[in-house]
């Protein structure tokens, strides 16, 4: 690939990279419920936001590992054997972080089903769980 698709693409994962961890970061405190809360009991006294960190560790260990492999590529080395193991990382983590959301959508249908709106959650992570089946397709080809 050429020098300047490279280093294109490596800022594309940096920025998104910095985009979904600001996010994360910002969205529960403009949720509905954690409007009048303290940081101490937004941050500490849900264990589900809690396990959304936890499930997006893998989701930023692949995109650590695309940007890698995107060095590769400038370096035209994207059939040594690195590259086929941040293929399979990648892979690991799209897989990953699919069962995690699966793990947070049967928590919300069992645990939220019936007091709140849940569609929007559900649509949220039915989409996450198809990207991350399509990258680990793309990974495994």
């Amino acid at each position: 690939m050429k020098r300047g698709s490279t280093i294109f693409l490596q800022v594309v994962i940096v920025l998104l990279g910095i985009g979904v961890l600001a996010t994360l970061l910002w969205e529960p405190q403009v949720e509905g419920r954690n409007v009048n809360a303290t940081q101490f009991e937004i941050y500490f006294k849900d264990p589900f936001l809690a396990y959304i960190y936890l499930a997006f560790v893998p989701f930023f260990v692949g995109l650590y590992q695309a940007f890698k492999l995107l060095g590769y590529a400038r370096r035209n080395e994207v059939f040594s054997e690195r590259s086929v193991r941040a293929f399979r990382i990648i892979k690991y983590c799209a897989l990953t972080t699919a069962i995690f959301i699966v793990g947070a959508e049967a928590y919300i249908f069992i645990f939220v089903r019936g007091t709140d709106d849940v569609a929007g959650g559900v649509m949220m992570g039915a989409f996450i769980i198809l990207v991350s089946a399509v990258i680990a397709t793309a990974a495994a080809v």
